[in-house]
């Protein structure tokens, strides 16, 4: 009795109606976490010396290209309930379901942001360094999503912050009713937030610049990410007994080192512009058109 008092409650739902409107925890939750990444993003690009009002068409860009690749790389690591035997290929269109993964969201999306950023006249680099500690928030906050669902949690555990899920969830996952499980969501979610406090940190005391920033958050977070995997219990594929996501976590965040090692070699410090042409190059080219 101890231990299911001392248990994290899963949310009984994760699906309200408004009428005929479905009002889905997942969603609001990585729309949230779009919105709080948006607004951090705005003060860093302004004090980074951007205009903030491109912000916006930017994000355009990368926030439709972000959910794409995230689906993408979930549909491609776990095709099994999908196109495997009794998966049902429709419900690859059901995001609302669950199923973004980050590294196709953050592959993509920079995709995305690249295009742009370049429509924008604005460099790549500093953008995706003014917005990296927001995609740590909008991940953490992402996570609430995955605890309303009640997915993606971990392995059984005796601790008093152990998670307990619906009975049906238990049963599914392989264990007797009344099994309590780490609660990988609030893992990665605290993982995540001190992440992006660290990111800001190290940011503004080095003064960071080039891509630096963006591949610190990339490194950090896959740190914690490697060690959060390992817990989860969901199905997957493995590779020389590791989860495949295990092996993206430290394949991704080895390059991400590389690249801050070497970026920083050849770019030290920080930008003095943002814009692919800095203002003085752009007085040049409209005193000549001027002069046509």
């Amino acid at each position: 009795m101890s231990g299911l008092i001392a248990a994290i409650p899963s949310p009984p739902r994760g699906v309200w109606h408004l009428g005929p409107l479905p009002i889905r925890a997942y969603a609001l939750a990585i729309l949230s976490g779009i919105v709080v990444a948006y607004f951090l993003l705005k003060r860093r690009w302004a004090e980074r010396g951007g205009d903030p009002e491109k912000v916006l068409d930017v994000v355009f860009w990368a926030v439709p290209f972000g959910i794409v690749g995230g689906r993408i790389y979930h549909l491609i690591t776990s095709p099994d309930a999908y196109f495997g035997k009794g998966g049902d290929p429709v419900h690859a269109l059901y995001i609302w379901n669950g199923g973004l993964g980050i590294w196709g969201a953050v592959a993509l999306g920079a995709v995305g942001a690249y295009i742009g950023t370049k429509r924008n006249g604005i460099k790549f680099a500093p953008f995706a360094d003014a917005l990296a500690p927001g995609l740590l928030i909008a991940q953490a906050m992402g996570r609430l999503g995955n605890y309303f669902n009640q997915e993606l949690f971990g392995g059984p555990t005796t601790l008093p912050w152990g998670l307990r899920v619906s009975d049906a969830n238990t049963l599914a996952a392989g264990y007797p009713v009344g099994t309590l499980f780490h609660p990988t969501f609030l893992y990665e979610m605290l993982w995540d937030l001190a992440a992006a406090a660290f990111v800001i940190w190290a940011d503004r005391r080095f003064r960071l610049g080039h891509g630096r920033t963006f591949w610190l958050y990339v490194l950090v977070y896959c740190i914690g990410r490697g060690w959060v995997e390992h817990l989860r219990i969901d199905t997957a594929h493995h590779f020389l007994g590791l989860r495949l996501n295990d092996w993206t976590s430290m394949l991704v965040g080895l390059g991400a080192l590389v690249a801050f090692i070497v970026v920083g070699r050849r770019h030290p410090g920080r930008e003095t512009s943002v814009l692919l042409d800095p203002p003085a190059a752009q007085d040049e080219q409209e005193a000549a058109e001027t002069a046509r």
